[in-house]
């Protein structure tokens, strides 16, 4: 969701707290200044093997390892979209699997009615906490070759940067969290940890709900941590305070059974590409982006001051966004408006518009059908259903035998930026990155996310590790040796530190969430 980045810099591990947490709140207080985090007044037993010197180490112990796995995963093409590559998913499920028993986990492949997911258990005890890691490992298609640097489904290494389709969205901080949380476990950590891998999120997770309630029992965790989310930049780490939704759609009309000739017929002939372009027109202003449906605003939450100064103060420059992404220009140029666009206000896009002649030159016939293809990005507070069915009144309104063909909707996602499950990812993140991350939304969408959360029962947290710069849905995506060492670092502390949480932390944080 994925598919979907910088904040003044602030104090290295060494800062000071402004005040140290109460044993009975659990929770640090922090300031902008403030670095060092403690998950909870309760410090994590002193294991041997948990200071960053040693998880260096082992890093580069296992380089090798971890190179020759994502090689393997990035050359199965796993495009859940595309029917003919289904093989192609069943054997990304198992080799996901054979990858999971082979670091001491308890797996299996758990179908769906579309494509499957895997599920791994490492249970300790009984009397520790459970944290289910969630990641996806179906992927984007390759897109055009000569966009390419190198072969989409080819592994390739240019110094510390592996290239290939799935190497940031999701696979290789998929591993990262698994070699991090094999290294955690195999050195005392007292938490049992699972894994969760999906193999339909590229496709809006049509299958998911579906699956894990009916595997529910087996699922039963305590807490869920996402690692699919993007950094602001390479010097700030990020974790989401919230996801925006999705809700694609298709319009076709059809006014004729074949294309005729417009000399003949143009003038009188209805032209249904005409037609689209008009009502897109009346839906979403083409220059500002505004969303002119009636009702689209209504269930906009906006955001609030505090989280205007968080994003204020995240580091984001309007510079390295348009460099990140190659753009040459943008509907606006001040930063916090640009940072509101981006995270926290529904959208509208228009991804094409299909039909008539496309090949070289002009052939002048009126074509028979159209087709735009869309999208709206949600934000909390806005649900998928009501707002398409603004859409499909607002289009039998002005052109009614236009037909709507909608996908399965995500919805957004609130995340929490306080209490001991927040702290526990700053204090993780601060600790093999050296600086903490600043919590702002994101503008890309994890439909399985809030699901999770309602199925499971368990609140959601994230620790993130792709950079804007390794192109998500992108040519050329791409992922770093740089933050998968420091990746499988934070994995490893935080499921150490997770031994220490309050008991009860992670439903006292689903509670307190829904009585906002």
């Amino acid at each position: 969701m994925k598919k979907p980045a910088p904040r003044k810099k602030t104090a290295g591990p060494k800062a000071k707290t402004v005040r140290k947490p109460s044993p009975k709140s659990r929770t640090a207080k922090t300031t902008a200044r403030a670095a060092k985090v403690a998950p909870s007044s309760k410090a994590a037993p002193a294991l041997p093997g948990f200071d960053l010197k040693s998880l260096h180490r082992h890093a580069e112990d296992k380089r090798g390892s971890f190179e020759s796995l994502l090689r393997q995963w990035v050359e199965i093409p796993s495009v859940s979209m595309d029917p003919d590559k289904k093989p192609d998913v069943d054997l990304m499920a198992d080799a996901a699997a054979r990858t999971l028993r082979e670091f001491g986990w308890d797996a299996k492949v758990l179908p769906t009615r579309g494509h499957p997911m895997v599920f791994g258990r490492r249970h300790v005890s009984d009397s520790c906490p459970t944290i289910t890691i969630y990641n996806h490992l179906d992927v984007q298609p390759g897109g055009a070759k000569e966009e390419w640097k190198t072969e989409p489904f080819v592994f390739t290494q240019q110094g510390d940067t592996y290239y290939g389709r799935g190497t940031t969205d999701d696979k290789g901080p998929a591993l990262s969290a698994l070699f991090g949380a094999s290294y955690a476990l195999e050195h005392g950590a007292q938490v049992n940890v699972n894994f969760l891998w999906e193999l339909e999120e590229e496709i809006g997770s049509p299958n998911f709900e579906a699956g894990i309630k009916a595997a529910a029992s087996e699922l039963k965790t305590d807490l869920v941590l996402v690692s699919d989310t993007i950094w602001i930049s390479r010097k700030r780490p990020a974790a989401p305070a919230g996801l925006r939704g999705l809700q694609c759609f298709r319009i076709t009309l059809e006014t004729g059974l074949a294309e005729r000739h417009s000399g003949l017929t143009g003038g009188a002939a209805r032209n249904p590409l005409t037609e689209l372009c008009d009502l897109i027109g009346k839906m979403v202003d083409g220059k500002t982006g505004e969303v002119k449906i009636p009702g689209f605003y209504k269930d906009w939450k906006k955001p609030t001051k505090q989280e205007l100064a968080d994003f204020a103060a995240s580091g984001f420059t309007v510079k390295n966004f348009m460099e990140a992404h190659a753009f040459k220009s943008l509907r606006s140029k001040d930063a916090l408006d640009v940072m509101t666009r981006i995270w926290a206000k529904p959208t509208f896009e228009v991804h094409g518009i299909a039909g008539g002649y496309q090949g070289p030159g002009v052939k002048t016939a009126v074509p028979p059908r159209g087709e735009a293809k869309l999208s709206m990005r949600l934000v909390p507070r806005m649900e998928p259903e009501k707002t398409l069915a603004l859409v499909r009144a607002f289009v039998k309104k002005h052109l009614p035998d236009a037909v709507i063909h909608a996908e399965n909707g995500l919805r957004p996602y609130e995340g929490t930026t306080t209490g001991p499950l927040a702290d526990l990812v700053r204090s993780s993140m601060n600790f093999a990155f050296g600086r903490p991350p600043v919590f702002v939304r994101e503008g890309g969408s994890i439909g399985a996310v809030k699901t999770m959360e309602d199925v499971l029962s368990a609140p959601v947290i994230f620790l993130g590790l792709s950079l804007p710069e390794h192109g998500y849905h992108a040519p050329n995506e791409n992922y770093d040796w740089a933050q998968a060492k420091g990746g499988l670092a934070a994995f490893a502390k935080l499921f150490h530190e997770a031994a220490s949480l309050p008991r009860g932390a992670a439903k006292a944080a689903l509670a307190a969430k829904k009585g906002r």
